[in-house]
C-alpha cells in the first residue's frame, strides 16, 4: 500500500450503530479505493492494513473479502488481494448506464425540486469549489459524492440512487480515474454550478446535456474565461 492520502480515511473505519468492525473498515477501504488514493492494482498488504486502522488480522481478512464480492478487489491465493483495474471497456458500459439511469431522472427531479433544494445543491456545489485550492483527493471525492447524490436524490426514487451509488463503486472515479488532470477537476466544478443554474431555471433538457457530458467526461470546447469559472452566488 503506498501511503499518500490513505490516512485520511481513517475516520472512516469507526464502529457505527449495527456495523461490525470489518464492515466499517471494507468501507473505509472502498472509499479509499473509489477515490483513488488506493490505486487499481495495488496490493494491499494486511500488516499495512492492520497498522493504519488499528485493526485485527481477522478483521483485515473479512474486510477484504467483503471487497472482493463487491469486485473492488481481486484475491489471488499464495499472492494476497490487490486493487482491482478495471478495463476500459468496463468502465465505458457502467458510464453508458449510469447515463441512462441519471438522465432519465431529470424530468422528476425538475418537477420535484423545490427552491430550498436549489440551495442545499448550491452550497454543495461551493463546497467542492473551496476544496480547489488545498482539499485532498478524498475531501474532493466525498464533496463531489455528496453534490450527484443529493442530486440524484431529488428525483424521489431512493432504489435509484441505492443502484448509481453501486454501479459508481465498481470503478475509481478520482485519483487514478477521472481526475489525473487539474484541468478535469477544474471542469467538473464548472459544471456543478451550470447543473445549479439549470436546476434554478427548472431546465431540464440543460441539465441533461449537462448530467451526461458529466458522466462521460466530455472535454469543453474551449476553457471558461476568466472571472467566469462559476455563477456569481445569488
Amino acid at each position: 500500500m503506498s501511503g499518500g492520502g490513505t490516512g485520511e480515511t481513517n475516520r472512516g473505519t469507526r464502529t457505527k450503530s449495527g456495523e461490525g468492525r470489518h464492515d466499517a473498515l471494507a468501507n473505509a477501504l472502498a472509499g479509499a479505493i473509489q477515490a483513488g488514493a488506493l490505486a487499481p492494482g495495488e496490493w494491499l498488504k494486511q500488516i499495512d492494513i492492520e497498522q493504519r486502522y488499528a485493526a485485527k488480522r481477522m478483521d483485515v481478512r473479512r474486510a477484504l473479502d467483503r471487497l472482493v464480492q463487491k469486485r473492488l478487489v481481486v484475491h489471488q491465493p499464495n499472492r494476497g488481494y490487490h486493487v482491482v483495474k478495471p478495463d476500459g471497456r468496463l468502465a465505458q458500459e457502467i458510464r453508458d448506464v449510469r447515463v441512462i439511469l441519471e438522465t432519465g431522472a431529470v424530468d422528476a427531479i425538475v418537477a420535484r425540486v423545490r427552491d430550498e433544494d436549489v440551495a442545499q445543491m448550491q452550497r454543495l456545489a461551493q463546497r467542492f469549489d473551496a476544496l480547489l485550492p488545498g482539499g485532498t483527493i478524498i475531501d474532493l471525492h466525498d464533496a463531489n459524492i455528496a453534490f450527484h447524490g443529493r442530486l440524484l436524490g431529488l428525483c424521489g426514487n431512493p432504489e435509484l440512487v441505492l443502484l448509481v451509488e453501486e454501479l459508481r463503486g465498481r470503478i475509481p472515479s478520482a485519483g487514478a480515474g477521472q481526475w489525473q488532470k487539474r484541468s478535469r477537476i477544474e471542469q467538473s466544478n464548472r459544471e456543478h454550478f451550470a447543473m445549479v443554474e439549470a436546476l434554478t431555471a427548472r431546465d431540464a433538457g440543460a441539465l441533461r446535456t449537462l448530467i451526461r457530458a458529466h458522466i462521460l467526461q466530455q472535454q469543453e470546447e474551449e476553457p471558461a474565461p476568466v472571472g467566469h469559472s462559476r455563477p456569481a452566488e445569488r
